[in-house]
């Protein structure tokens, strides 16, 4: 029999390793990511990255489809009662965690449990009307609430309802997670790959086509299509706007893009530690100031192409709780240099925190232009945009030019960033007419009553501008053409089921 030192004998080296790497590559399915994920744990984990990573690793109790309704995962349905204070869910029968041991209610107990009282987690604002889990038979699980919660399927739909094995609870769960997802954790090498494999023994195994999927951190956005482009990668996320006409006219690859729910901004450090002490922090008018010092219209037009869409609100403009009465709001240089001088700050520095992605780099460059002539000597920090995250997290920033991926229901846009002790309420902003809006928005289900509570809060967040916002992104993905069976959702995820490579 020949061997394969003969056969390839006399062969360019590179022919070689493409011929041997054709089936290894068939089923391997690698995806670029703008950012590293931050710790690999759904009730700690923030990041819009790590949310797609979790879509593959992380079954959840309900998902939401391209529709944004929602649709049964490892829940098979759930009913309300007892005046909205009892969610009650059936769930999936045969379902195993990726250790082996079963998902039941018992499991759903434990994991909401730790999802309220694990002292880091992000989640607990997010269940905060979950009074108890009561383990109604192995396959039945009701959550009592303290009062209705309209959120709170929303909430299930994301981070709050996947579901870990329990058997992993007594050690941290960030470096190996197991979860109960079409595709398990091999490994991850920060700053650089998160390697899942498929899972055997998944429910849901036969619409999975991969026996391995590779999500590749890759923040330069040009980078990441040459490597598209190349080859080395099948897919990627958030193509920069500035490459889809290139991308477009090229036949090999393919673009996909739908109208977001989220929103980008400058979060700033109200009241967070002692980088809060600033005018920046503690003068609402040198805020307005900053948000009339910049044109948006003119920023998503320099930056992207004028795909996206300026705003000064937190919810898209197609939602029924977005406020028509306040229309974006125009540059006014003279407007804002009156305000500085009434403040008593007529030139002020400040640092603002910017990930690392050039994207990124170019909206800060904008905003640190445009408010310059208006009398704002804004100081640039950059890193990767984990490190960004926790410095923010730990009031190491005086503000930080970041946004949030969006959410079906508003109050996932809203109420953990403003209202006091709110999951991911860095800036540690703490009104109580807000707090009281936001609060009752969550008690009640008909939307123009739960829209008179938004627009109230929105009213007071508008003077006092914790969170400046800017604009309203698209989500722009590119694959190989290769690459069939692709749904894009609003909500920005990456969902594998039914994709196939060619």
């Amino acid at each position: 029999m020949p061997t394969l030192a003969r056969l390839t004998r006399g062969w360019p080296a590179l022919a070689v390793v493409a011929l041997f790497a054709l089936p290894a590559s068939a089923a391997e399915l690698r995806i670029g990511l703008q950012e590293d994920p931050d710790i690999l744990d759904p009730h700690e984990a923030r990041t819009f990255v790590g949310r797609i990573v979790f879509n593959a690793l992380c079954d959840k109790l309900i998902d939401t489809d391209e529709k944004l309704e929602f649709v049964p995962r490892l829940a098979t349905s759930w009913t309300v009662s007892d005046g909205g204070k009892t969610l009650t869910f059936k769930l999936r029968e045969g379902v195993k965690f990726h250790d082996g041991t079963p998902f039941d209610a018992a499991a759903v107990k434990a994991n909401m449990d730790r999802a309220k009282e694990l002292k880091t987690s992000r989640r607990k604002s997010e269940v905060k009307s979950v009074a108890s889990v009561e383990v109604v038979d192995p396959l039945t699980v009701a959550f009592k609430l303290s009062e209705p919660d309209a959120p709170l399927l929303a909430q299930l739909s994301d981070r709050a309802g996947m579901m870990l094995s329990p058997a992993s609870f007594d050690k941290p769960v960030g470096p190996k997670p197991i979860c109960s997802g079409p595709y398990k954790f091999v490994e991850r090498v920060q700053n650089d790959r998160i390697v899942l494999e498929r899972f055997a023994d998944h429910w849901e195994k036969d619409k999975y086509h991969f026996d391995k999927v590779t999500f590749r951190t890759i923040p330069d956005s040009t980078v990441r299509l040459a490597n598209l482009r190349s080859g080395q990668l099948d897919m990627l996320e958030r193509l920069a706007a500035s490459d889809v006409k290139a991308a477009k006219a090229d036949k090999a690859l393919k673009v996909d893009s739908v109208v977001g729910l989220g929103y980008q901004g400058i979060t700033v450090n109200i009241n967070n530690g002692a980088r809060a002490d600033t005018p920046l922090g503690k003068d609402k008018r040198v805020r307005q100031a900053l948000s009339l010092a910049i044109d948006r219209e003119a920023l998503v037009q320099v930056v992207f192409e004028g795909l996206f869409e300026p705003t000064a609100q937190p919810f898209p403009s197609s939602s029924p709780y977005y406020d028509k009465s306040f229309p974006v709001p125009k540059r006014d240089v003279a407007k804002a240099k009156a305000l500085l001088k009434e403040a008593g700050v007529e030139k002020f520095s400040f640092e603002m925190q910017v990930a690392n992605a050039p994207v990124d780099q170019q909206v800060a460059q904008v905003i640190q232009a445009m408010a310059g002539e208006v009398g704002f000597d804004i100081k640039l920090r950059s890193s990767e945009f984990a490190t960004m995250l926790n410095a923010q997290t730990a009031g190491d920033f005086q503000s930080t030019r970041v946004g949030w991926s969006g959410r079906v229901d508003p109050d996932g846009n809203l109420h953990q960033f403003v209202t006091t002790g709110g999951g991911i309420n860095d800036t540690k902003y703490s009104n109580p007419a807000v707090d009281k809006e936001l609060n009752a928005s969550r008690i009640v289900y008909d939307v123009p009553a739960r829209k008179a509570h938004f627009d109230a809060a929105g009213r007071i967040l508008r003077d006092e501008l914790p969170i400046i916002y800017l604009y309203l992104p698209a989500w722009i993905w590119a694959s190989s053409a290769k690459v069939e069976g692709f749904v894009p959702n609003p909500d920005g995820m990456i969902r594998l089921a039914n994709v196939k490579l060619k």
